[in-house]
Parts: structure tokens; C-alpha cells; sequence
């Protein structure tokens, strides 16, 4: 009876509405899906209702009956039920773990069917059922797949917000270690106990290399961490941060307070809202440092991750200017950093790669730090700590004179990755 339970109640729906109102149409999504996933679809039954009678002294058209619906699976089944008058649905997808571990399938079926319907608010529950090993801790599990085989999760408290933007499906969680936690489509982004250990790795190393950054561009970035590190600098005069998505700054600004502390409100921040890619082919300024505050490559980021953008961003360089991106994880995925560092160093003469484990991520992470100019290994601890002192910059978590260079000390497997 093991496996992974998984809910949603959905409004606002998006989709066709003969798909909330004709079994047909339903059935054929849910089976369709079912099977895709890799499941063994054993039978199905779907009944669509009568519309309901409109009520006395009404003026109005009786609206159309919803569809509930099963689908009975050999792993175990997938129940829906639609309500078009109130454009909502709810969704229950339960596949066992029986001499398989099903729950990659279970998560494919109910991404396919959320996407089919296009919620724009959605409310989502996971839960792991018969584990009598498993402590009952309070609360629901929240998981991000690392690989096919590997999965991270936490504990949440509660769910404080859930939105499907016109981009990407954000949602913010109550967590018990991490405080609050950030997540874009199914990936944990950033939280509010452990985002040094990301934003300093990506701002620091950089900013520090550089004699006197004075100007930055953030391409992404629209939870306002990485403009927060670098706002420490106080040679910094200006950032400007743009960013696809403006409900992620608007979440991000509502909920994740300790991970912006007001940047977006400096005088010395401005923020752009649209694509990255067009506004770097349209500045006209250039910068000292320009920084790829991107979600994954499987994302609506995927332009940016291209060597037609890293070449772009090169030319939007002031002389002697630094550009830095995260690269992933070395461990889940080694075939991205290989190729990610190989395109870089196509264009640029210094590509250093500096990696830190994050809690958040489950894994070690990297960052490239890229220059034609500046080189990170020949800063010494004498000449970060001077850095430092002369632009007030303490009170950090993570980044100090002694780990800069042990930052860009990479672990031997990854020094081969990228050889």
C-alpha cells in the first residue's frame, strides 16, 4: 500500500470548457495521460451531470453539469470531479509503490492533468501513505526530483500562497527547517534560513574580483537576494534587475521579506519587468557586472542558457567587467555543467568554476565566474579582506577572505567533469 498520494483543488480554470462539462472529452484526457505516464490503465467510468434547474424568478441560462470521473489503475487510481459554473476541479491522484517505486509516474499524471486544465490558482497536497517507518511529524511532505531515481523533500507547515502565473506555477510554503521556502513549478528556488549559501556564492566571488563594480545588471533574480548581496557593496551606484515574471517579484515581495530585505525599494535598484534575453539585446549601457539569476534550463529560461545569450551578455560588459550564472549540480546533473562550462569558455578567456553545497538544493552546486580581464585565484585572503573593510562589507554567512579561494576549490570529480 505504499506510495505517493497527491491532491489538488484547482480554480480559475483556463482549459476548454467542453472538457469540464463531456465525460467523452475527460475520460480520454485522464486514460491518455494515465498511460503516458507509464501507468496500466484497468478500466474507466465518467458521468456527466444535468445542468442544474436555474433558480426561481432567475433571468439566467441554467448553466452546464460538471463530470466526475475514475480512472482504475493496476497501481491504484485517479479520481476527478469538475465544477464549470464555479470554473474549478478537484484532482486525486494515488499510485503504490508495489514492486516499483511509481512516484515519478504519479507526479508525471498529475502535472499532465494540472496542465490540461490550466488553473490559475491551484492548491496542491502531497502525501506519502503506509510507511508505518515514516514518523508522523506534522505535516505534509513537499518534494523536488533531483534525477529519475532521487528525490528531496521537507516538511511544510502550510501552504501560504499558490498562483499560476503566465509563466510558471509559484507557490510559497511554511516550512519546519527552512522557514519560508519559495518553489517555481517543481523546483525549490530559495529560502529564508539558507539563501546565503546560494545568493553569497553567486555575488560575492565576483563583485570582489572586481576592483570597483559601480554598475550591475541582474538578468532574473525577481526574488531580490542576489540585489540585496550586492547592494553590501558600496561602490555599487546602480542595479538594474530584470526579470520575466511579475508575479515573482510580487510573491517574493509579499512573502520573502528575509531574503530581499527591501532591495527592491533602494533607490539605486531598478526594476524592469520582461524578457531578459530582448532587454540585453536592446541595452545600450554597460556594466561592470552582469549576473544570470535564472531558473533551470527546463524552464522559460532556456534561451538564456544558450551561447548566443552568454555571448550577448559578454558585450554588455564594461571593460574589464565580470559575468557570472549558476551552472547546477555536478551530481544530478553532470551532462549540464560539462556543457554549460565548455560554451562559456568559448567566449570567455577566464572561466572559473566556485561550488557550494545547498541545503535547499539537496546537493553541491556551482557557479561560473567569467572574464576576458579578471581572474578570481589571483585575489589572495590580504587582498579580500582590504576588499571588504573598504566597503563595509560584514556580517556575512557564507562568503569571507578565507573562503574565496576555497570556494573555486573544487571537489577532484568535478575538476574532471569540466576538464
Amino acid at each position: 500500500m505504499q506510495g505517493l498520494h497527491l491532491i489538488a483543488d484547482a480554480y480559475e480554470l483556463q482549459c476548454d470548457t467542453d472538457l469540464l462539462v463531456r465525460s467523452d472529452r475527460l475520460e480520454s484526457l485522464c486514460g491518455e495521460a494515465a498511460r503516458a505516464a507509464g501507468l496500466t490503465v484497468l478500466s474507466t467510468s465518467f458521468y456527466a451531470f444535468d445542468a442544474p434547474p436555474p433558480a426561481e424568478n432567475s433571468q439566467s441560462t441554467p448553466s452546464c453539469g460538471g463530470v466526475t470521473g475514475m480512472v482504475l489503475l493496476a497501481e491504484s487510481h485517479v479520481a476527478i470531479h469538475t465544477w464549470p459554473e464555479l470554473e474549478a476541479a478537484t484532482l486525486d491522484v494515488y499510485v503504490c509503490n508495489y514492486q516499483r517505486d511509481n512516484r515519478a509516474k504519479a507526479q508525471a499524471l498529475f502535472d499532465a492533468l494540472l496542465e490540461a486544465l490550466r488553473p490559475a490558482r491551484v492548491r496542491t497536497e502531497q502525501v506519502m501513505r503506509g510507511d508505518l517507518s515514516e514518523p508522523d511529524s506534522g505535516g505534509p511532505l513537499e518534494l523536488e526530483w533531483l534525477s529519475k531515481e532521487m528525490v528531496f523533500g521537507l516538511r511544510v507547515r502550510s501552504r501560504l500562497h499558490s498562483e499560476h502565473s503566465p509563466w510558471q506555477h509559484i507557490q510559497v510554503f511554511d516550512t519546519h527547517e527552512f522557514g519560508r521556502v519559495l518553489k517555481i513549478d517543481k523546483h525549490f528556488m530559495t529560502s529564508e534560513q539558507d539563501e546565503f549559501f546560494y545568493h553569497e556564492a553567486l555575488v560575492h566571488p565576483a563583485a570582489i574580483t572586481h576592483p570597483a563594480p559601480r554598475t550591475a545588471l541582474i538578468v532574473g533574480g525577481g526574488d531580490g537576494g542576489a540585489a540585496r548581496q550586492l547592494l553590501q557593496h558600496n561602490c555599487i551606484e546602480r542595479i538594474i534587475l530584470t526579470e520575466l515574471d511579475e508575479s515573482v517579484v510580487r510573491v517574493s515581495r509579499n512573502y520573502m521579506d528575509k531574503v530581499h530585505q527591501g532591495s527592491f525599494d533602494d533607490p539605486r535598484v531598478e526594476l524592469r519587468i520582461g524578457d531578459g534575453l530582448a532587454h540585453l539585446a536592446g541595452e545600450t549601457a554597460n556594466h561592470d557586472l552582469i549576473l544570470f539569476d535564472l531558473t533551470d534550463p527546463d524552464t522559460p529560461a532556456h534561451p538564456l542558457y544558450t551561447w548566443e545569450a552568454f555571448a550577448l551578455a559578454k558585450s554588455r560588459l564594461a571593460p574589464g567587467g565580470a559575468f557570472v550564472a549558476h551552472v547546477g549540480s555536478p551530481t544530478f546533473g553532470p551532462d549540464r555543467v560539462r556543457a554549460l562550462v565548455g560554451t562559456l569558455r568559448e567566449i570567455f578567456v577566464h572561466v572559473r568554476l566556485c561550488g557550494t553545497y545547498v541545503p535547499l538544493y539537496g546537493s553541491y552546486w556551482c557557479m561560473a565566474l567569467c572574464s576576458d580581464k579578471l581572474d578570481p585565484l589571483l585575489l589572495d585572503e590580504a587582498a579580500v579582506a582590504r576588499r571588504m573593510r573598504e566597503r563595509g562589507l560584514a556580517g556575512l554567512s557564507l562568503y569571507s577572505p578565507r573562503m574565496h579561494s576555497g570556494l573555486f576549490a573544487l571537489p577532484a570529480f568535478v575538476e574532471a567533469l569540466i576538464a
